[in-house]
């Protein structure tokens, strides 16, 4: 009994223990949370501060507070596009604000039509006689977009631009499984269709080399001709073509480069910046460190805009990301999340539905979900506009058919008709290690899709001619959506991704025009006047959610920034390789149906990953697939 007595008293204090250690992670996350609160009556006369240590990204994706809490690494901030314009907006009408200072020194990025619809932000900023200034160590080509249409770009002098352009390298994986003797079965329709190819060559085929060529061109001279605009004195040749010569002019002063190419206004510290904006906005009174500057910080503006709530409602539902069936999001476009808020909002008086599409595609059955979704909204007999961001391809687009208009950007990426499908078999590695199959079918199919023991004919023919339903049926989609013959349709499909000049041009979409001009064309669509309001159709965030993401965030802007210059930059650009193998893999080995998804569309910005791998057969294979070609 003395005994017992002793155990029981050890776990009584053992629960004590971890009651008091969950309490003080409690209070002090609230703490944390109510010190970073926003306060409206903190906004003074001063510059608006707008530090980007981060990506800007369409949705805000959400944070799991269990993984991320148990996880060592710190989620990466991410900024929504609509909410830096409308903060830009509203401070360049706003009389305390007299300055723009953008900050680009831990930016990581974000869409190219996200960065222009931005830079038009800050055109009209300097439109108010307000200057703009902006300070990087290193500016990369989104960075510099957005600091070409400033008053003066300001570059550390350990720093400097280094101009890229779009494009890059795929990883090819037919050599290894190859060597693994995996058998990746591989349907698709389509002759551009080029996501499976990395199943199934070592190299681009001539058609996917073709069809990114093209795009990546198109795309390529949009970014140079906004930048030349903004920035006649801007040598984007020399930087880009005569790198060698260029720098040799310098001698390898990466800075005096980036002044001499026209990049860049003036060299100086981060201080001397402050320094330069306190000329301009004057002394800040609480703040006596070197380079401060009477400022207010972007958060704290944000969350003093008046949301209006007057007239008629103008729903807007976004589907960022790749596309899933489940209920995956906010940044991630869960087809059960999507459809259930817009099945929510059929009881909601809404004069109007814009639908913003910014994905690569996904499953084609979360795609027909979200399609058939919008078309109930569509039944009430209003009207329902299109608004595409950064990319609507594969099956982004196939939800855009539901549109009655359908808005893009020159530098939308776009279509990719088509459907594929991959199922992997391991057949032939197992009998390596002596591992064979064997057993009674009653049919064909029995058993199937065996990826132990192998496919039968009859199921690779069902497979195949599932996907070529599946794609006339996207074609039909178009055509009726479009207004096309089907022919036509197949014609300028076939998986082929476009950029929004030339999707205009071949009457995939209808206009040009960002995602307020699509909002103004569904208010007058539904006869608001000038009486209407934005609603965004989205599930309401969870407060201790909010507190957590509010302390990690907190934690990580508290650090000082690592390797920001050149080098620094071209490390963290590189980082994600390993994460791009294991999507890779992911997409090969995870059972996810047809899929409508484009390769040729640029990686999504960098998200928080909530879903974590239970440990299965299929996930210890991915895991030592991954580690053999890592070579750990």
């Amino acid at each position: 009994m003395a005994f017992a007595g002793k155990v029981w008293r050890l776990l009584v204090g053992i629960k004590d223990a971890l009651v008091l250690l969950f309490m003080l992670i409690f209070f002090a996350l609230l703490f944390a949370a109510l010190s970073a609160r926003p306060s409206p009556t903190q906004i003074r006369n001063g510059a608006l501060l707008l530090d980007l240590n981060g990506a800007v990204v369409e949705e805000k994706s959400s944070i799991d507070p269990l993984s991320t809490l148990l996880s060592s690494s710190i989620p990466v901030q991410q900024y929504a596009a609509q909410d830096i314009i409308r903060a830009i907006d509203s401070a360049a009408a706003d009389e305390r604000i007299n300055a723009l200072a953008l900050d680009l020194t831990t930016f990581a990025g974000g869409g190219q039509v996200h960065m222009q619809s931005i830079a038009d932000a800050i055109d009209r900023f300097r439109t108010a006689k307000k200057p703009v200034l902006t300070y990087a160590v290193a500016y990369s080509d989104d960075a510099m977009m957005l600091a070409a249409h400033a008053s003066e770009v300001w570059v550390d002098p350990m720093g400097g631009a280094a101009i890229t352009g779009p494009g890059g390298t795929n990883l090819y994986y037919a050599g290894l499984l190859n060597k693994l003797k995996v058998k990746a079965h591989v349907f698709r329709v389509g002759t551009y269709k080029s996501a499976v190819e990395p199943y199934l060559r070592d190299g681009m085929s001539p058609a996917a080399r073709e069809n990114a060529e093209a795009l990546y061109g198109a795309i390529w001279e949009e970014w140079k001709a906004d930048v030349k605009q903004a920035r006649p004195q801007a040598d984007i040749t020399l930087v880009t073509e005569n790198i060698g010569d260029w720098l040799t002019q310098s001698k390898g002063d990466l800075a005096a480069a980036t002044l001499a190419a026209g990049l860049a206004d003036r060299t100086g510290t981060r201080v001397e910046w402050g320094k330069r904006l306190a000329q301009i906005s004057g002394e800040d009174d609480w703040d006596r460190s070197p380079g401060a500057f009477a400022k207010n910080d972007y958060a704290d503006y944000l969350g003093t805009l008046p949301v209006s709530s007057d007239g008629k409602a103008i729903g807007i539902i976004t589907v960022d990301g790749e596309i899933s069936d489940g209920d995956a999001g906010p940044g991630s476009a869960g087809a059960e999340r999507i459809t259930r808020l817009l099945d929510d909002a059929l009881d909601r008086d809404l004069a109007a539905l814009v639908v913003r599409v910014n994905s690569p595609g996904g499953t084609v059955t979360g795609s027909e979900a979200i399609r058939r979704a919008i078309l109930r909204q569509k039944e009430r007999n209003i009207p329902v506009i299109v608004s595409m961001g950064n990319v609507a391809a594969s099956g982004g687009y196939w939800i855009s058919t539901a549109g009655d208009r359908i808005f893009a950007e020159p530098e939308t990426i776009t279509g990719s008709i088509g459907i594929f499908g991959v199922l992997p078999t391991f057949e032939d590695a197992l009998a390596e290690w002596g591992v064979t199959s064997d057993g009674v079918r009653t049919t064909p199919l029995s058993g199937q899709p065996d990826i132990l023991g192998g496919l039968t004919p009859e199921t690779e023919t069902l497979v195949q001619s599932t996907i070529e339903y599946g794609y006339r049926r996207f074609v039909n989609l178009v055509s009726k959506a479009r207004n096309m013959e089907p022919s036509r349709v197949d014609e300028i499909a076939q998986g082929r991704v476009w950029d929004g000049g030339s999707a205009l041009q071949l009457g995939l979409v209808d206009q040009f025009g960002d995602l307020d001009t699509a909002i103004a064309y569904a208010a007058k669509s539904a006869q608001a006047g000038d009486d209407w309001h934005v609603e965004y159709l989205a599930d309401k965030p969870d407060p201790y959610e909010q507190m957590i993401e509010q302390w990690l965030l907190g934690t990580s802007q508290s650090s000082a920034p690592q390797g920001m210059d050149m080098m620094g930059h071209f490390a963290r650009a590189q980082q994600d390789a390993a994460t791009r193998i294991a999507d890779d893999l992911d997409s090969l080995m995870a059972v996810k149906g047809l899929q409508a998804r484009c390769l040729e569309c640029p990686a999504m910005p960098l998200r928080q990953r909530n879903d974590a791998s239970s440990i299965s057969g299929q996930s210890l294979f991915k895991r030592a697939l991954f580690s053999s070609l890592m070579g750990s």
